[in-house]
């Protein structure tokens, strides 16, 4: 799969680091999202057509995690 990388993004937390590609291909955009632990590596592609659904998936996981964060401060 021959593919232009169009835009990366690296987040490092604790022992991990994530990798966000921004790929195009001739059958259309993907952001490949990779998962370094230690030299082991793990990676999915999401189509770039479904990006607006998958982050609107991760801010509800994230308001859920706030909310149940924010529970647990208050006991």
């Amino acid at each position: 799969m021959d593919s232009d990388l169009l835009h990366t993004e690296k987040i490092l937390a604790d022992r991990k680091t994530f990798f966000l590609d921004l790929k195009e291909n001739k059958r259309g955009q993907v952001v490949k999202i990779t998962e370094d632990v230690g030299g082991n590596r793990d990676t999915i592609m999401v189509p770039a057509e479904i990006l607006g659904d998958f982050i609107a998936a991760l801010q509800d996981i994230k308001a859920t995690s706030d909310d149940v964060e924010s529970e647990s401060e208050e006991e």
